[in-house]
């Protein structure tokens, strides 16, 4: 499976000819999404989930269709019928030829003070590549390659180096880094590194890697 790292939350993973995204937000490309068959949504905060990318999805390839939590599923459903699907944990499905399997139910807590939305993390291919959205998301089997959020106003990195030791992926490629500045990036590099147990890898939005 090809994967490649797009702005932020974004991942596109193409197989046999076939392409699903996860997490086409505002703050990846406009096209982000474009050419996929199948596009996953983890919840609905804006750097995740941004209708105009749907809409240009969904428009570019008349058989794309959408995956996504309740809360997403009420918001574009109207705009795309008959090409949304509401799943939760628990839940699985074929989407673009990839085996995906539904794990979480809420977003991490922000403050105390700020409501918990839901959120639920993909895993796709009994393993092969988890994406967790905006939750520390334990998927209770054995994860390849984690796409592990590094850098959000709802984590910490002694969190972020924990949730790498409890998985024990192969690997894990930067998600969730859109605010994490070029000067800040080495430092949480060697920290993720050195104490998560883990290959810790990060990927330039539009590059790419076999996993």
């Amino acid at each position: 499976m090809k994967l490649t790292k797009k702005s932020h939350a974004c991942v596109r993973l193409e197989k046999d000819g076939r392409t699903l995204v996860i997490d086409p937000g505002a703050f990846s490309e406009e096209d982000a999404a474009v050419g996929a068959e199948a596009v996953l949504i983890t919840h609905e905060h804006m750097d995740h989930f941004d209708e105009s990318r749907l809409r240009a999805a969904l428009e570019a390839n008349p058989g794309a269709e959408i995956w996504t939590l309740k809360a997403v599923a009420e918001k574009v459903s109207a705009a795309f019928p008959g090409r949304v699907h509401t799943v939760g944990h628990g839940d699985t499905f074929t989407a673009a030829g990839f085996d995906v399997q539904v794990h979480g139910e809420l977003h991490a807590v922000i403050h105390p003070d700020i409501p918990r939305i839901t959120n639920v993390g993909y895993l796709i291919d009994g393993g092969k590549v988890f994406h967790p959205g905006d939750a520390l998301t334990v998927p209770g089997r054995p994860v390849e390659t984690l796409m592990l959020p590094v850098m959000a106003p709802w984590n910490k990195i002694a969190e972020v180096i924990d949730y790498v030791r409890e998985l024990k992926p192969q690997r894990a490629y930067d998600i969730h880094d859109a605010l994490l500045t070029d000067l800040a990036r080495p430092v949480y590099d060697h920290q993720i590194g050195a104490l998560g147990g883990a290959e810790h890898l990060r990927l330039t939005p539009g590059d790419s890697a076999d996993v």
